[in-house]
């Protein structure tokens, strides 16, 4: 019998795995901190805004837990998580807790990883894998719309008040968090010899958050002015991106709520590109990145007329049209930086491969689970009863490393 592989946990993933699990607890004390503040301060509106993203976000992350259990037929792979039985998992997500109980897991195996300095590599990196998405989803349906919430507090209020600052800065920690360990959990997918540094997660995270700030200030620009358009703005907004996600016809969730999928894709969207489908993707990041920069122009340039007229600015706020226009320059500026940035990281920085590169073996710690006709012909799923199949690892995400051919293919 074929001996387990193993994975030997680096001191970077340890270090983000523990800050990962940091940045949670601490997000969940700021968010209880601030709907309270906001209750005592009578700022019912802010609280009920802050609530529902709250509620939300944890429904979606949940449903996606629950169903990726039940994809694989309820196997659990970790102590912790083979505690509740069938009823009680359910009853776990149901009370918003499911989650909880697969952080509980990782932290299992990446503790036993890295004190023993070896653990079964397909229990690590599957775990692992289905978090870090997770975490992305948690991140653009919690973290950054609670990001742009405090950004527009602090413009209407013109002030700078402890719990919006410490809310906005935990926000911005979990994006840069959820960011870091998505991109180095797709790292694991490639080839040794096409390993990345550490430093390509460095220039992945500044230009993810250059674009994603940039895009929240703009959004938090325009609400600190026509607060009740914001929402008309997202709905409109989310509803061509998911009918742009749709017309993609991914296959995600393999036909179990590839619906919830899709409309998950949408909001992502509004805020940061995600790739969904295999193949290059430079014409459809162009459109997309030029849609969003000329739609952060028109935000700026509705807040800097609004200023100038000074009709919907609330009378208590004294901005110089000076800054104003120093302002939308900036934002949009800071957005170009960051699309500058990305054109390094996929120029020098992002692995130029073809696909039987990045569908390895098994034995180099590539994308596995594709059959080799001949040592001549392209990679397929499919196969031929007279092919020769290579060694298939007892796990794999296939979730993940159908985001991975996005990524790199």
């Amino acid at each position: 019998m074929e001996e387990p592989r193993l994975f030997t946990f680096s001191k970077w993933d340890f270090l983000f795995t523990c800050l990962g699990l940091v940045f949670l607890l601490c997000d969940i004390v700021l968010d209880m901190w601030a709907v309270v503040t906001f209750y005592q301060e009578k700022a019912y509106v802010y609280m009920g805004i802050l609530i529902c993203f709250l509620l939300v976000s944890s429904v979606i992350v949940q449903i996606y837990s629950f169903l990726w259990y039940r994809l694989d037929n309820y196997e659990r792979r970790t102590k912790v998580e083979k505690c509740p039985n069938l009823l009680a998992l359910m009853l776990l997500h149901v009370g918003q807790l499911g989650i909880y109980l697969r952080h509980a897991g990782y932290l299992e195996v990446s503790v036993g990883s890295f004190i023993k300095k070896g653990y079964d590599r397909d229990t690590v990196a599957y775990l692992g894998h289905d978090l870090s998405m997770l975490r992305l989803m948690e991140t653009f349906s919690e973290s950054a719309p609670q990001l742009g919430l405090m950004l527009t507090v602090m413009l209407q209020r013109c002030s700078v008040e402890p719990i919006t600052v410490a809310k906005a800065f935990g926000s911005a920690a979990a994006i840069a968090c959820s960011v870091t360990m998505y991109h180095r959990s797709l790292r694991s997918f490639l080839p040794d010899k096409k390993q990345q540094l550490i430093c390509s997660s460095v220039i992945y995270f500044l230009w993810n958050m250059l674009l994603i700030v940039s895009r929240l200030t703009a959004l938090a620009l325009f609400a600190s002015v026509q607060p009740c358009f914001i929402f008309t703005h997202f709905i409109c907004s989310w509803l061509v991106l998911f009918f742009v996600a749709w017309r993609a016809q991914t296959n995600f969730m393999e036909g179990h709520g590839e619906w919830l999928y899709r409309a998950t894709v949408g909001l992502i969207w509004y805020f940061s590109w995600f790739n969904v489908v295999e193949g290059r993707t430079r014409r459809r990041t162009t459109i997309y990145h030029g849609y969003i920069l000329v739609d952060i122009c028109l935000l700026c340039i509705f807040w800097l007329y609004s200023h100038w007229k000074h009709n919907t600015v609330p009378p208590h706020i004294k901005i110089s049209l000076l800054d104003t226009a120093i302002s939308t320059l900036a934002v949009i500026a800071t957005y170009v930086l960051g699309l500058l940035l990305k054109l390094i990281y996929y120029k020098f920085l992002h692995p130029q491969l073809n696909r039987p590169e990045l569908r390895g073996s098994s034995s180099n710690g590539a994308l596995t689970g594709a059959r080799v006709i001949n040592s001549g012909s392209d990679v397929t799923d499919s196969f031929h009863s007279a092919d020769v199949p290579l060694p298939v690892p007892p796990l794999l995400n296939k979730r993940m490393r159908k985001l991975a051919e996005n990524f790199y293919y």
